[in-house]
């Protein structure tokens, strides 16, 4: 039997600002297995996002862990978590990230760098990974120029560009339409099971439920109940 991509034991995150904590996420216990995406859903509060920043390595827990590919990642060194994440791991922020005096293709291409690619290599895929997202055409455009739609599309352009095998976006419909937002769903879906990766996508937008292979509701920084489609039974689907 495979192991799940992430896991998440007893996993809790408490901020701690003048002298007082405030609960992130308490006591989750959560698995994601390649070639699904599940859905974090809650409204603002709940703890998606900071489940979504423990599990890409930018915060650490204040208890329990959180694992990938079998690895604890709050063991690792910062120059071996930014490898991982470099390599392993794609985040698809809320607020895309891009740097606007640059070109679609150029901030696709820093994820390659980042990754050791050569600046010839890293465009030419870069502009076949924005093709693969449907907005090839704009690959020379500075993103100051785009729509929203436009813009998500180059940051999951920029979260796949190594082939992740963890894959997390963080409202990647928040400010879209609601037929943006089902496309923008759709290439997330298809990513996980092109590529047999494990996608996580916070929300709080009923509208993508049923697209999700598994739904997790949060409440409080809990786990407040789970459901998957009929033809997922896992770990078997994994």
């Amino acid at each position: 039997m495979s192991s799940p991509i992430a896991e998440l034991k007893q996993a809790g995150k408490l901020y701690r600002a003048d002298g007082r904590g405030t609960v992130g996420v308490r006591d989750v216990n959560l698995d994601i297995w390649k070639g699904t995406l599940t859905l974090l859903l809650g409204p603002s509060g709940s703890g998606k996002t900071t489940l979504i920043a423990l599990m890409a390595g930018l915060l650490s827990p204040t208890s329990g862990s959180v694992e990938i590919e079998g690895c604890p990642i709050n063991r690792l060194s910062i120059s071996d978590l930014q490898r991982l994440r470099a390599r392993r791991i794609g985040v698809a922020f809320q607020t895309f990230n891009l740097i606007d005096v640059l070109t679609a293709a150029e901030n696709v291409a820093l994820s390659l760098r980042f990754a050791g690619a050569a600046r010839r290599e890293s465009i030419r895929r870069a502009e076949e990974i924005l093709r693969q997202v449907g907005i090839g055409h704009l690959s020379r455009q500075f993103t100051s120029e785009l729509s929203q739609g436009e813009k998500q599309r180059v940051a999951i352009a920029r979260a796949i560009a190594n082939n992740p095998v963890l894959l997390l976006a963080d409202e990647p419909t928040a400010s879209l339409d609601s037929e943006n937002g089902i496309e923008i769903i759709e290439l997330l879906l298809a990513y996980a099971h092109r590529s047999q990766a494990g996608v996580v996508v916070a929300t709080h937008d009923p509208r993508i439920e049923d697209r999700a292979d598994r739904v997790v509701n949060l409440k409080d920084g809990r786990v407040e109940s789970e459901r998957r489609k009929p033809r997922l039974c896992l770990p078997y689907y994994a």
